[in-house]
């Protein structure tokens, strides 16, 4: 990690609700909750928990020094809403495959 950037990643056990519009996305009582600096917690839901169903996957990928590679998808209405890291750093593999929402509501 870069001198004064930390990621810590622990398991949660707060219920993660994920909503679009009336949609359900994802539901979950076990994510993992990922602390970076300068960036609010992030919670990753495993791919159980989500409904892939409804999400499509997009072409965009993004770079982040310290986790990845990130894939995303997207809704309809909503494009990238969603992403992963199908092979994160060593670092944070705990996050590998779970995914990722904008918005949550932690309960």
């Amino acid at each position: 990690m870069a001198e004064g950037h930390t990621i810590t990643i622990e398991q949660s056990t707060r219920h993660v609700r994920v909503a679009h519009g009336d949609q359900i996305l994802a539901e979950s009582d076990r994510p993992l909750v990922l602390h970076e600096t300068g960036c609010p917690p992030r919670y990753y839901i495993p791919p159980e928990d989500v409904r892939l169903d409804l999400l499509t996957p997009s072409e965009t990928t993004t770079y982040c020094p310290f986790k990845g590679t990130a894939a995303y998808w997207s809704l309809p209405d909503a494009t990238d809403l969603v992403w992963s890291y199908p092979e994160p750093k060593t670092e944070v593999t705990r996050i590998k495959g779970h995914l990722c929402f904008y918005d949550t509501e932690v309960s």
